[in-house]
């Protein structure tokens, strides 16, 4: 690394600036998450009230990839948790949980029954997407919830 020019080291108010971020083209920023709400809503440091892990760059980097011409953002989250037992994509987020990255800066949420494209949706638009990617076991009750809740 010693008198490499081919490396360039910066502190992490450059590194994770947004506006610096969304200056390359096509920026892709890939996050992973514990939860998502059904309105896209990412909690990615805790478990309701207890604290899980940190920020990171999470936020920083899906406002960069957004600003980024061509850019695009995914969080990403296995369907479920607990051996199948609790779904990741909830209707609400647990109460206490942290709100990581909102629902206005999430582009994509993907999981393994696939990808849900948010940005630019509406709330009912989004509340599909993200039932259409829950675990099938969940789908019903999910959609249920959604009713419930006026968003389908």
């Amino acid at each position: 690394m010693h008198n490499n020019p081919m490396l360039e080291m910066h502190p992490v108010d450059y590194t994770n600036a947004p506006y610096i971020i969304g200056q390359h083209d096509k920026m892709v920023a890939i996050n992973a998450t514990i939860e998502v709400d059904l309105l896209g809503q990412c909690c990615s440091e805790s478990m309701g009230s207890k604290q899980w892990s940190g920020t990171g760059g999470q936020a920083d980097f899906f406002k960069g990839a957004n600003r980024s011409k061509g850019g695009q953002g995914f969080v990403t989250t296995p369907a479920t948790a607990k051996r199948g037992n609790i779904s990741r994509i909830v209707p609400i987020l647990q109460p206490g949980a942290v709100v990581t990255t909102s629902k206005n800066d999430v582009d994509h949420v993907v999981t393994e029954f696939g990808v849900a494209k948010l940005r630019g949706r509406t709330a009912r638009q989004r509340a599909q997407a993200l039932i259409s990617v829950a675990h099938p076991d969940f789908r019903g009750e999910l959609t249920e919830a959604a009713q419930r809740m006026n968003l389908i």
